[in-house]
């Protein structure tokens, strides 16, 4: 087919044109949204390493999109603030210190997540160079476009957070093994051992999804009659050594060579602080309920509320592809997906889809597959069914701009607060808008049970915010609260008293995570909405 043939030609530089397209889209949200729950605390460890070449801070995360993140601001020339850092939950004042430096909050905030931007291009690469190299030029320029539409990955490529660097060397060290496992040569091993070390200082989720991924694809491999595998890993472990070795000394590196009686200290301290974190568990909300410990079908609810349905059909006709076994080695970006996914479903901290964000790499991959094998089948209802999806899914995306972080498909109707919160919906990114919209009312004062670490009668142009916050009786005026603090966390409320937010209607819905309430003194009214 013709426009088959067009992606195979010039299928690199469609690639690099789906990848600014996609750059513009998320540089363009920086100053429309405020920073997010997470994101001072990754800009202030961050900045640590840089301007005091230590990493003593929270150390759950690994420093490699930190320092990335903080990049911006330091060659700006904002340094640490010196803010009481004594604990995990100093560490986000520390962090908002640094993004109001200088009274430059909107260009500073911008900085920062500029730095997780090139984590953005290394994940569609990877997917473009994993398609190419297995399925051809046509389907890696799909995959990409897959993959850069979706509105998940758009929303956490433009934060400063974790997650978009777990995204791209995740899927970077699993691309890698697979060459290394073809071609064992020296540069195929340490380029396996430099992607794997780097996916680790993304994110801790590494050392749990890349040997997921790997055994679900041992898993497959024997489960369909294949025979050598062991004898040909027993060949190769000599390079496996060298794979290892490398990756460990690129930790080590990105721990400024520490040590203290063990290499990189922060790492094991960082290892044992999430593995604790898991088996006390987190407070998470899926459809209505609240559990301490998360639910185990968080993921794929969310991946199903999500997900653009197109993407979510085409990926399902591309698992059809591999049982079928019409495409060869389309098994192996389904195990990856899969990999990822069973890891993520077996933990206890569920408060957002972005924790599992690299099964969207083999979504998009398994998709191309399926629109490519469509396109081959030369019958005009596949030909048009292509096409509805395709417009479809880039109408999604382009329509959910630029809230690509609260973007839900048609599956969770119009509460999606009664779906998911936290990080999915509301992860305090509409402070901005909220500030607005009250003083478009002439608000004079408001009661807001304050989520987020900020100044926001100062920095954020809030009207006088009153306290106490009363969560038991509706009190008169303006009362603001977001999704998800009004339904995951009910701070300073037993768990068996109810609140009465969950009995009085909103008066409306201010961007697309935040509510606003009004009672007038003395009466039920509400002011008029805009």
């Amino acid at each position: 087919m013709g426009a088959l043939k067009f992606l195979e030609r010039r299928g690199a530089l469609l690639a690099v044109l789906l990848t600014i397209v996609g750059s513009a889209r998320i540089v363009s949200t920086y100053t429309v949204f405020d920073h997010t729950f997470d994101e001072p605390m990754h800009v202030a460890c961050g900045m640590q390493w840089l301007d005091k070449g230590a990493y003593t801070g929270e150390p759950q995360h690994p420093p490699l999109a930190r320092v990335a993140a903080a990049l911006g601001p330091y060659l700006s020339g904002i340094r640490s603030q010196g803010i009481g850092t004594r604990d995990i939950y100093t560490w986000p004042r520390e962090g908002i210190a640094i993004l109001y430096s200088g009274g430059h909050y909107e260009r500073t905030l911008a900085l920062a997540r500029l730095g997780i931007l090139p984590f953005f291009w290394i994940a569609c690469a990877v997917v473009y160079l994993w398609g190419a190299r297995y399925f051809g030029r046509a389907p890696a320029v799909i995959a990409v476009f897959l993959f850069s539409f979706t509105p998940a990955v758009l929303a956490h490529a433009g934060l400063a957070t974790t997650d978009m660097a777990l995204t791209a060397f995740l899927g970077a060290a699993f691309l890698a093994g697979l060459v290394w496992v073809e071609r064992p040569g020296v540069l195929t091993t340490v380029g396996f051992g430099v992607c794997t070390g780097l996916a680790v200082l993304s994110k801790f989720t590494a050392l749990v999804f890349l040997p997921a991924a790997v055994v679900v694809v041992f898993v497959w491999y024997w489960a369909t009659g294949a025979t050598g595998l062991g004898k040909a890993m027993r060949l190769r472990l000599p390079s496996f050594g060298l794979a290892v070795l490398t990756g460990a000394l690129v930790i080590w590196a990105g721990y400024r060579f520490s040590y203290a009686g063990v290499p990189a200290p922060e790492l094991f301290a960082g290892i044992g602080d999430v593995l604790q974190h898991n088996n006390r568990g987190h407070w998470a909300y899926l459809l209505g309920a609240r559990s301490p410990l998360g639910f185990w079908y968080f993921y794929p609810v969310a991946l199903a509320v999500k997900t653009p349905l197109p993407l979510v059909a085409l990926a399902a006709f591309g698992v059809v592809l591999v049982f079928r076994k019409a495409v060869p080695r389309l098994w192996i970006p389904l195990c990856f997906a899969a990999g990822v996914l069973q890891a993520g479903m077996l933990g206890h901290i569920n408060i957002g889809i972005r924790h599992v964000l690299p099964v969207y790499m083999g979504m998009a991959l398994l998709g191309a597959a399926a629109v490519v094998k469509l396109l081959e089948n030369r019958r005009r209802a596949a030909a048009g069914t292509v096409v509805v999806l395709l417009a479809c899914f880039a109408g999604s995306s382009v329509a959910s701009h630029p809230d690509y972080l609260a973007y839900f498909n048609v599956l969770a109707g119009s509460h999606p607060e009664n779906v998911l919160v936290d990080s999915d919906l509301d992860w305090g990114q509409d402070i901005k808008r909220a500030a607005a919209r009250l003083h478009e009312l002439g608000a004079k004062q408001v009661m807001f049970p304050q989520f987020i670490v900020a100044d926001l009668e100062k920095e954020h142009g809030f009207p006088h915010l009153e306290q106490p916050v009363d969560l038991v009786h509706q009190p008169d005026g303006y009362f603001l609260a977001g999704a998800t603090f009004w339904k995951a966390y009910h701070l300073g409320v037993p768990e068996d008293q109810p609140i009465w937010l969950d009995r009085v209607p909103p008066t409306e819905r201010i961007g697309k995570g935040m509510f606003l309430w009004y009672r007038a003194p003395g009466a039920s009214t509400a002011p008029p909405s805009r």
